[in-house]
């Protein structure tokens, strides 16, 4: 059975900094992508950034020259680095993945649990 594991959700100030992770365990060997969500109450949930099977990454505008994902070293672990954090980055953060080919979007089949961030003015 597929888990997604989440951490690094914190608190911090506008223009901080952040490094999450996310952690795949009980996956079989084949083509995943993987990729980070945010959500906040009373929205939808949304991409934040993917990497499809092939180590390719893709942003949210929001996102683009911010945030940087990359995989991990051990396999199947990803990692989201968010610089100059702003407020309306708050939100609950998930880690999700699917198999095959293309980006991951908010129709995965994996997800974890989701970690908090909130960022301070």
């Amino acid at each position: 059975q597929v888990q997604m594991k989440e951490s690094g959700g914190n608190s911090v100030q506008a223009g901080e900094s952040l490094r999450l992770s996310c952690a795949m365990s009980g996956g079989t060997d084949g083509s995943y992508c993987m990729g980070w969500f945010r959500q906040v109450p009373g929205k939808e949930r949304e991409g934040v950034a993917s990497i499809d099977s092939d180590g390719i990454a893709t942003y949210a505008d929001f996102a683009q020259g911010r945030f940087t994902i990359s995989e991990g070293i051990a396999k199947h672990t990803l990692d989201l680095y968010m610089n100059s954090l702003k407020p309306e980055d708050s939100g609950m953060y998930f880690c999700a993945a699917d198999r095959g080919k293309g980006y991951c979007s908010t129709y995965a089949t994996y997800w974890g649990q989701g970690t908090q961030v909130t960022v301070s003015s």
